[in-house]
């Protein structure tokens, strides 16, 4: 090797510089080619890993699937977004045809215009999108078939279900490979399913929770008046359960403890109970626990879920101003208040309710109540007659005292059953055989269930409604709906595992959460709740001042002349300083109460801009130095 010591530096340099060029073209070309499957997620929520749920979907495909990806060249010229978009949905599906094992087929098109291929896209469904004054429409759609000629389809990739891509390509395979889909019976006081079901009897839309039920399930609905659930319902949906007589009660309980699976929302102040127009022909409160109590449950009475970590910001007129304060009973819960070990709610980040009830357990024997939903420690029971009629959110924002314990919102129930009819069915009521045995009820009276009982019970109802988890909005002349919250996800979770099916778990709850900042959030709480409270006091005290002046200047006087004594104008005057200096400190607590968030914001604004910049300065200053004086010559000791 000694030849290499006669090499010159400069050329061995540059001999070392090219070796190093082609290692790194040789490294990346092998990684490339060796690891082009592997990929490396590490994103919190993980939302570029394929979920189990999906990986179970693709192994179970029995009959080939064709998948056609229509995309505009066009398109991705114009919108560079739509391009990176239509990389990874063909990467993304591209995995799927792997994983599948070929069963997944996948073909990518570029349908240009006037041709077959762009006749073929609007035939599939597909929706194109306009791109320039000459009339070329881009199309950027999935189109999949089976066997049997079932076909579904994506009609427009929109970036802004980016999140959702997942759920979206595992729903069209899924639909594909198990036309045969679980029936659900759908029971609801409510006008879930559209039509009028209530005064004034206008004519509503379905709601979107129905859609989405529908896109998994077939769906049936039932009326709230019937003797016995129809043998073909696998599961049964009851919505707001409000004035069901015995006979519909009967039928509930028999078919739940013959074998039948029930997803039941319960609530304390269903909002969306409440017309229009204010009038209540009724309390929006659901009347279930004649069958909750077999279960093991109970509803809270007269009492609505209030919570400080979880309370939603919104916009309140008080006093002649805008402002903003924490509903706490419209809560938006988090991946904390959710039991992550259960598969309905192991991959949510996100669910928000609207004046929930309280589940509370009986203390049933053999039946085994798991706790899905919850809140606390800074939670607390409010008086349901607070919030029924005309809510205040500054006086529950306000008054909220945290009791300190953990509250029930919605449970999963197991275990033997016992009916709550032990005399069996109920009797006819009117007519000729009226006192005699009903007709039209289940045959054979169960008095215990047959098989384990397996059963969801939420104490919300509005949480259904899509204002409460989706924004609207105009795509190609489309209404398209948005989610923000996993409450659609969390409803097709439960139905599917209800069902009997694990193999959709897991696919959704994909939303991008919001992550608050905890201490902050409290810091900010706290200081708020002091302030107002303060200025409370300050506005009682001032009311009482001008109770107390009007009283005076209406004393005396005759034909509308007013005689006020010596004595009465010094007092008036008296009040009229005093009322003025509670002004000036209710403008002192206002201001205290901004200058004290203004601080908090400015401090953290520090922190984030400021603080690592100095940090990282300062280590740079240490370690100079600290070179420095290692490099510092010793003095030589004679």
């Amino acid at each position: 090797m000694r030849w290499i010591e006669t090499i010159e530096r400069s050329k061995l340099a540059i001999a070392a510089l090219v070796l190093g060029v082609v290692l790194f073209f040789a490294v990346n070309i092998f990684s490339n080619a060796a690891f082009q499957t592997v990929r490396l997620d590490l994103t919190e929520d993980r939302l570029f890993t394929l979920s189990q749920g999906t990986r179970n979907v693709l192994a179970n495909i029995e009959e080939p699937i064709s998948l056609k990806l229509y995309y505009s060249k066009l398109l991705g010229e114009r919108s560079p977004q739509h391009a990176t978009y239509f990389e990874r949905i063909r990467e993304l599906l591209a995995r799927y045809q792997d994983i599948s094992g070929g069963k997944v087929r996948l073909e990518v098109i570029n349908p240009e215009q006037f041709s077959t291929t762009e006749d073929a896209a609007v035939a599939a469904g597909l929706q194109g999108l306009p791109l320039n004054n000459a009339g070329d429409l881009g199309y950027f759609g999935l189109a999949g078939s089976n066997s049997t000629d079932d076909k579904a389809a994506i009609p427009f990739f929109s970036p802004e279900r980016e999140t959702f891509l997942e759920y979206d390509l595992t729903k069209i395979v899924y639909t594909l490979a198990d036309p045969k889909r679980k029936v659900v019976g759908i029971m609801s006081s409510l006008p879930i399913t559209g039509g009028a079901s209530r005064p004034p009897f206008t004519q509503t839309p379905r709601w979107a929770i129905f859609d989405q039920i529908a896109e998994f399930f077939e769906v049936h609905p039932l009326p709230t008046e019937l003797r016995q659930i129809p043998g073909d319902i696998d599961i049964l949906m009851l919505v707001h359960p409000k004035g069901f007589d015995d006979f519909t009660l009967y039928a509930i309980d028999q078919f739940v403890l013959g074998g039948g699976r029930a997803l039941v929302f319960v609530d304390a102040n269903a909002e969306v109970d409440v017309p229009a127009d204010g009038r209540m022909v009724s309390l929006p409160t659901s009347d279930f626990n004649k069958i909750l109590t077999g279960w093991g449950l109970k509803m809270a009475d007269n009492k609505v879920a209030g919570d400080l970590d979880t309370a939603r910001r919104v916009n309140v007129r008080a006093g002649g101003k805008t402002s903003v304060i924490d509903y706490v009973v419209w809560l938006g819960l988090g991946k904390k208040n959710f039991d992550p070990t259960d598969a309905v709610t192991g991959d949510l980040s996100a669910i928000n309710m609207a004046g929930a009830g309280i589940l509370e357990k009986t203390g049933l024997e053999g039946v085994r109540i798991q706790s899905l939903i919850s809140i606390g420690p800074r939670a607390m029971a409010i008086d349901a007659e607070k919030v029924i009629r005309r809510p205040d959110a500054v006086a529950l924002f306000r008054d909220f005292k945290a009791q300190d314990k953990a509250l029930m919102l919605a449970a999963r129930v197991q275990g033997t059953l016992t009916t709550v009819f032990a005399g069996g069915a109920p009797k006819e009521t009117t007519g000729p055989d009226k006192g005699k045995a009903a007709k039209g009820v289940p045959e054979k009276h169960l008095a215990r269930s047959a098989r384990p009982a397996n059963l969801i019970v939420v104490a919300d109802a509005d949480m259904l409604h899509q204002r409460f988890w989706a924004e609207v909005r105009e795509l190609l002349g489309q209404q398209m709906f948005v989610p923000y919250a996993n409450n659609a996800d969390f409803v097709v979770n439960a139905l599917d595992n209800l069902g009997g099916s694990d193999a959709l778990i897991g696919l959704r709850g994909r939303t991008a959460s919001a992550r608050p900042f905890t201490m902050v959030q409290n810091i900010r709480q706290k200081a708020e709740r002091k302030f107002r409270a303060k200025e409370q006091t300050l506005k009682e005290k001032l009311e009482a001042a001008r109770n107390k002046l009007h009283t005076l200047e209406r004393r005396g006087g005759v034909e509308g002349a007013i005689i006020i004594s010596a004595e009465d104008n010094a007092t008036i005057d008296a009040i009229k300083g005093q009322m003025i200096a509670i002004r000036g400190d209710l403008r002192d607590v206002q201001r205290a109460l901004r200058e004290e968030l203004d601080r908090l914001e400015a401090f953290l604004k520090f922190i984030n801009i400021g603080l690592i910049p100095l940090l990282l300065a300062a280590g740079a200053i240490v370690a100079t130095l600290i070179g420095r004086f290692r490099r510092k010559p010793t003095t030589a000791q004679v």
